[in-house]
């Protein structure tokens, strides 16, 4: 009965977009009518209560990963050195998502200006047909599981071989490889501001090669820091493959952009990668070496089990309010706010780490901030016209 009436409403819902667009007559009724639809409608709201949500997210995005980068440089510093245990815990938290899922599905789905219910136009073309078979979901969860899987543990190769502020600058360059992707995968226009930003963002990354062993960590030679930097480059571009490809996901196969459709994809492949990093973790033999690892980490067993329990819950922050961006604003916004913290990072890793700040990082986050603002205008100009001919249709 559920289904049936709520294709009724959709029905119902189509054929007064068509009549509307085919011009029919509004008598006096039918205005004040429209009017009091207009004040309804969740555009209205978006001055106050979409700003304010999107504010919150960026909080939990910006303090979530700068609290999981702290803490997994803390991780090697004090004695850890397993790659997949550091792994692990930035994917083994997903359970906490699972409460917020159910908390927010029903209200965020029936409000949200990204869900196809509220769009006449495609209202129509939403069916039981447009449902993506059940094997094919699953493929999807599973191959970009896996991805994640080696995303991540690309970024603890990275962490571990390079000092925190280096590394938080190197991941920079994810911006870039989102527009690069993104031109292939999503039809992303090269503009003058995304071709800016790019150049100042590869070469942010690219001058940091020039760094001096003594700002290595602690027992890291030469080579150990080549080849930190490579993996963070790679997972940066992994990490920009993995977004440009989950939109395309949405866009070729789920055909949808609802909570839960946001919510199941995050959940389900965190699944995936964390199966993943467990076997790997035991297959590795990495496992054997944790007991005493815990014994012998420096700051004492309590430290080292919180150090991973909050490095978990920290990128689960991030993971929430990443989610919230790419429901209620997009992707690409999602990806501009993370790649903005990342140059507060070395600021905190001079306070807490000691981290030498030298003027080779300055120019490298100068010219990181100037591709993020040119990537964001780019975004906003997007944005702007968008509105425009919005407003011109009507």
């Amino acid at each position: 009965m559920e289904e049936v009436s709520q294709e009724l409403q959709l029905h119902i819902i189509a054929r007064n977009h068509e009549d509307h667009a085919a011009g029919n007559s509004t008598t006096p009724s039918d205005l004040n009518n429209q009017d009091a639809n207009t004040s309804t409608k969740p555009e209205s709201r978006r001055p106050y209560k979409w700003y304010l949500k999107v504010a919150a997210y960026s909080f939990l995005v910006l303090s979530g990963q700068a609290v999981a980068t702290l803490l997994g440089r803390q991780y090697y510093d004090n004695g850890g050195s397993s790659k997949w245990l550091a792994t692990l815990v930035q994917l083994c938290g997903f359970p906490i998502l699972i409460p917020y899922y159910f908390l927010f599905s029903s209200s965020s789905s029936n409000q949200s200006p990204n869900n196809p219910i509220n769009c006449p136009a495609e209202a129509v073309e939403l069916s039981r047909a447009d449902v993506p078979p059940f094997r094919v979901l699953v493929s999807v969860y599973v191959f970009l599981g896996i991805v994640v899987a080696v995303d991540c543990y690309l970024y603890s190769v990275g962490l571990q071989y390079v000092p925190v502020s280096t590394y938080s600058l190197i991941c920079t360059s994810q911006l870039a490889f989102n527009a690069l992707f993104s031109f292939f995968l999503n039809s992303q226009k090269f503009t003058p501001f995304i071709v800016n930003s790019l150049v100042l963002l590869t070469i942010s990354s690219v001058i940091l090669v020039f760094q001096t062993d003594s700002e290595n960590p602690t027992g890291v030679t030469k080579a150990k820091y080549v080849i930190g930097f490579i993996c963070t480059v790679a997972a940066s571009a992994g990490y920009a493959l993995m977004l440009s490809l989950t939109q395309l996901v949405f866009k070729k196969v789920i055909k949808k952009q609802t909570f839960e459709a946001v919510m199941d994809m995050v959940i389900y492949q965190c699944l995936v990668a964390t199966l993943i990093t467990v076997a790997a973790l035991f297959g590795s033999g990495e496992w054997k070496h944790l007991a005493v690892e815990m014994e012998q980490y420096e700051l004492g067993k309590t430290s080292y089990v919180m150090n991973l329990l909050w490095t978990a819950v920290s990128w689960q922050v991030f993971s929430i309010g990443s989610t919230g961006l790419i429901f209620d604003a997009s992707s690409l916004f999602s990806n501009a706010i993370s790649v903005v913290g990342l140059p507060l990072i070395p600021f905190l890793a001079v306070i807490f780490f000691h981290d030498r700040m030298d003027g080779m990082k300055v120019v490298a986050m100068v010219l990181a901030i100037w591709g993020f603002v040119s990537y964001l205008y780019q975004h906003y100009v997007d944005d702007s016209e968008s509105k425009d001919r919005a407003s011109h249709d009507r």
